[in-house]
């Protein structure tokens, strides 16, 4: 219970506390830290068939399958290829949802998907599904985030642009055209010659969006990476827009029936969003917006929901009606895009579809399936409660796994990494140790705030 010390032994060592943690909290960790890397990353990829019976998830997932032949086509498969990526996501439904939406020499996406690769090989599966965040700014921390790269210890301007355009815009807004220029810091030649190996083997096409010049870029990096028997598949909230719009334009979906309209699941879900942040949770779901961001001028703005309407602050800039037919035509219009909490409901939660996260999401995930089993609670579906605890492990860190080791991108280091023992490979965790809301997860997990009881974390014991 609440105020109840843990039996755990903490020390003065962050990593240790960390790994601690998350071994308190996600026990299936426990038996994988000595052992090998590609034991857990067989692990990771190792998720189960959907299970038949409740109709509403069977719905859920065939649309997600939709949505992803779509978006294979659309990345120049054929429609025979596009069918194995979705005929892999009801076989073994992994979606890699960390990094952002950054191209693929980024170590951040360079070492998540290089661990991916490890465990899709081991299965033979033959897809990497990716589901990248566009929705953030070119600049994350100083010159870090999808406008910069660093090669041969130059910071490297991707597209070109000035501080201020970086500063601004949201990736997924359509504000171009963009190109990739790889230049030191301004439109010019590309910084040195790492820049320009990279220049001549990403598109010289304008895009109208940075997000979609960058999946078009990792797509034609991929094979040098990768080779010929795992395809890239990228997709993002722009994509999920598109997804969300599916569900709602049919008037007999579950979620067309079930989500909108007074004491109905979105209200619900927002109320126990509140509840969370009353606890020692708070901080983990951000509230900056209320499900939808509101896209203008390249831009994202947050909303609230007041009345049926979902407006921005000033109530000038946007006023959408909070109606099925409403918020699907403003989505597919591109004035809306789901937030963070909204994907991961059509594309996780919903459909049962495990997803591979970093530091935060290992946290944020069960708490996202405990405020929407809350809320699914509060209006009456049980039996979409009861579907969702079959779930096995549908959160798990599978992002920053790998220490990255700086080395060149374009070389194979998948033998590296292999036989490391997980411990060693995951280096000092640093994007645990150096988060302030880690720091405070340990302390309450130190004191007994939050436990394996704790009325917030439920959700944890399938995850």
């Amino acid at each position: 219970m609440p105020g109840h010390k843990t039996e755990v032994q903490w020390n003065g060592d962050a990593r240790a506390n960390v790994k601690i943690a998350l071994s308190f909290l996600m026990p299936h960790l426990r038996s994988f830290w000595e052992r090998p890397l590609e034991d857990y990353a067989y692990a990771v990829y190792d998720a189960r068939p959907h299970r038949a019976g409740c109709a509403a998830r069977t719905e859920a997932l065939l649309r997600l399958r939709t949505c992803i032949e779509r978006i294979a086509i659309r990345s120049g498969a054929t429609p025979e290829d596009a069918a194995l990526a979705g005929e892999q996501l009801i076989a073994a439904p992994v979606i890699q949802t960390g990094p952002h939406c950054l191209l693929l020499p980024d170590p951040d996406a360079f070492y998540t998907l290089l661990f991916g690769l490890l465990g899709l090989g081991a299965h033979g599966l033959g897809w990497q599904i990716w589901c990248s965040a566009s929705t953030v700014k070119f600049i994350e921390s100083p010159r870090k985030g999808p406008g910069w790269l660093h090669l041969e210890n130059e910071a490297v301007n991707v597209f070109g642009l000035p501080r201020r355009r970086m500063d601004s815009y949201n990736i997924c807004g359509v504000g171009g055209p963009y190109r990739f220029t790889l230049s030191k810091d301004r439109d010019g030649e590309p910084a040195n010659a790492s820049a320009a190996r990279l220049k001549a083997a990403l598109p010289e096409a304008e895009f109208s969006s940075a997000a979609d010049a960058i999946k078009a870029g990792n797509t034609a990096l991929w094979q040098t990476m990768a080779g010929p028997s795992i395809r890239l598949l990228q997709f993002d909230d722009i994509d999920v827009a598109d997804l969300w719009a599916d569900h709602l334009e049919d008037p007999a979906s579950w979620l067309s029936a079930h989500f909108f309209g007074d004491g109905m699941l979105a209200e619900a879900m927002l109320q126990a969003l509140d509840d969370l942040h009353a606890g020692p949770f708070a901080g983990w779901i951000r509230k900056t917006t209320d499900l939808f961001w509101g896209l203008l001028g390249g831009r994202i703005i947050g909303l609230r929901l007041r009345d049926g309407i979902l407006s921005d602050q000033t109530g000038i800039l946007l006023n959408i009606p909070f109606t099925r037919g409403e918020i699907a035509a403003a989505l597919r219009r591109r004035e809306l895009v789901p937030n963070l909490l909204a994907m991961i409901l059509v594309i996780s939660i919903l459909p049962g579809a495990r997803v591979l996260g970093g530091c935060r999401q290992v946290i944020y995930y069960p708490l996202m399936r405990h405020v929407v089993a809350a809320a699914l609670d509060k209006v009456g579906a049980h039996d979409m409660v009861s579907a969702l605890a079959t779930d096995v492990r549908p959160g798990v860190w599978g992002h920053r796994v790998l220490k990255p080791d700086h080395c060149d991108p374009f070389l194979d280091l998948i033998s590296a990494y292999r036989m490391q023992p997980l411990t060693e490979a995951c280096g000092d965790l640093a994007s645990f140790t150096g988060d302030p809301l880690w720091a405070s997860l340990c302390e309450h997990i130190a004191v007994g705030r939050i436990n394996a009881t704790s009325p917030d974390w439920p959700w944890a014991h399938v995850s």
